[in-house]
């Protein structure tokens, strides 16, 4: 029997099939895993349909323009790659093709500390691309200093201090599986100095959990890149990373991998979006598997989504092609969520005009949202519709369309999402 031609992997969770048929179980149950029951992996993709989309129409649409920046650097589509660790174990050249990928598809690829690749090797590989490095801060601050250093003298553009791994999450999975990746893994980047020529005997120097928000001082004075926090989750949190004067928040709970029953990051966006107040950026990570996704997260007052697993579903396939098509569908999807919303830049930034939530109102005291008289609200104000009946009077995330009579009110991309929708069917536990 002649089997016909494969059919083609046409969205991200054509990826993860396929992926899996290729891993072996041990390393599959370490990329999909989560801490403990999982209710916070699950709920990272669950939150997200809740949310519903309210186009507008008659808009003109015939050029959409999906370009942004996060720090100050020009990026093909508010998309970028997440920390992860451990790449070779999805395909032998791991971070090197990855880097590669990120810099066709001319978006950012965050470079994790836990790298298979040295640092040197990743911008071999891609020398153009915007790379960010993420640390997590190490009890040796020497080794420390020695890292930051490195990726600021190899052109990594941001330093991403991951804070919400004091210690590592309860994984059953590699538990189970008896699973110690820094033993059984080369780490070229994480070894201490005195240790530097001892390999293969690595000595890899354990997570600082004593590290606090006064020795964010102590890092701002060893280099000049921009300091972004990944992993908060709260308006207290969010407050105190802008008193601390870093540059950006990355609003994750490590892909449902550290502590379990936190909340998903879409849903805590909006707290810290307000809390930042328009003053850093504020990116997300955690669910994001459609273009749909990514303009529901933008609504929302996220500058950027940045992806973790997806990522290693197309290394598994395909390597670096494997990539490249897991970014181009997902930015061909986000092209065309916007089309469909009829969402149009009138400069080429998507993100331009952004404002965050001002207020939170009492549903019980305003009634039901089509009895709200939005004509007496603020120019592009909506309600924003959280389940349970809880609402929200947000400003406008005001993207601008082009100018004729028809088409003078700013669009607020506040007003694309309504979140009070019936419950969700039983959700899967399993592909998430």
């Amino acid at each position: 029997m002649t089997l016909g031609p494969a059919m083609p992997l046409v969205c991200l969770a054509d990826f993860q099939a396929h992926a899996r048929k290729r891993l072996s179980k041990s390393t599959w149950d370490y990329i999909e895993g989560a801490a403990d029951e999982g209710v916070t992996k699950d709920e990272n993709i669950a939150a997200f349909k809740k949310i519903r989309l309210r186009p507008r129409y008659l808009r003109d649409v015939t050029k959409v323009d999906t370009r942004t920046t996060i720090q100050g650097e020009e990026v093909s589509a508010p998309v970028g790659i997440a920390p992860s660790g451990f790449h070779c174990l999805a395909w032998p050249d791991g971070e090197m093709s990855t880097a590669r990928a990120a810099q066709e598809a001319g978006i950012c690829y965050t470079t994790s500390t836990y790298a298979s690749c040295t640092l040197e090797d990743i911008v071999t590989a891609a020398p153009k691309g915007l790379r960010w490095f993420q640390l997590y801060v190490q009890t040796d601050r020497l080794l420390n200093k020695q890292l930051v250093r490195r990726a600021e003298s190899l052109g990594f553009r941001a330093l991403v201090i991951t804070v919400d791994v004091p210690v590592v999450g309860n994984r059953r999975q590699d538990l189970r599986n008896l699973l110690d990746l820094k033993t059984n893994l080369l780490l070229k980047d994480l070894q201490s100095p005195k240790e530097s020529n001892s390999v293969p005997h690595l000595q890899v120097s354990p997570i600082d959990a004593s590290f606090c928000w006064n020795d964010l001082a102590w890092l701002q004075s060893i280099t000049q890149l921009p300091i972004i926090l990944k992993g908060i989750l709260t308006r207290e949190d969010a407050e105190l990373a802008v008193k601390h004067s870093v540059q950006g928040i990355i609003v994750s709970n490590h892909g449902g991998r550290q502590l379990d029953g936190v909340p998903a990051s879409i849903d805590a966006l909006t707290e810290v979006v307000a809390a930042v107040d328009g003053r850093i950026e504020v990116y997300l990570d955690g669910g994001v598997r459609t273009g749909n996704d990514v303009l529901k997260a933008l609504a929302l007052g996220a500058k950027c989504v940045f992806l973790g697993r997806p990522i290693l579903w197309g290394l598994a396939c395909k390597g670096e092609h494997g990539v490249q098509q897991v970014l181009n569908i997902l930015k061909k999807e986000f092209h065309t969520a916007m089309t469909l919303a009829e969402v149009t830049p009138s400069h080429a930034n998507i993100s331009a005009g952004f404002e965050e939530p001002f207020a939170e109102g009492n549903s019980q005291q305003r009634g039901r949202t089509d009895e709200v008289d939005l004509s007496k609200m603020p120019l592009g104000s909506s309600i924003l519709k959280f389940g349970n009946n809880r609402e929200q009077i947000s400003k406008s995330n005001e993207i601008g369309v082009k100018s004729s009579e028809a088409q003078s009110t700013p669009l607020s991309l506040h007003s694309l999402v309504s979140t009070n929708v019936p419950e969700p069917l039983p959700r899967s536990r399993h592909g998430v």
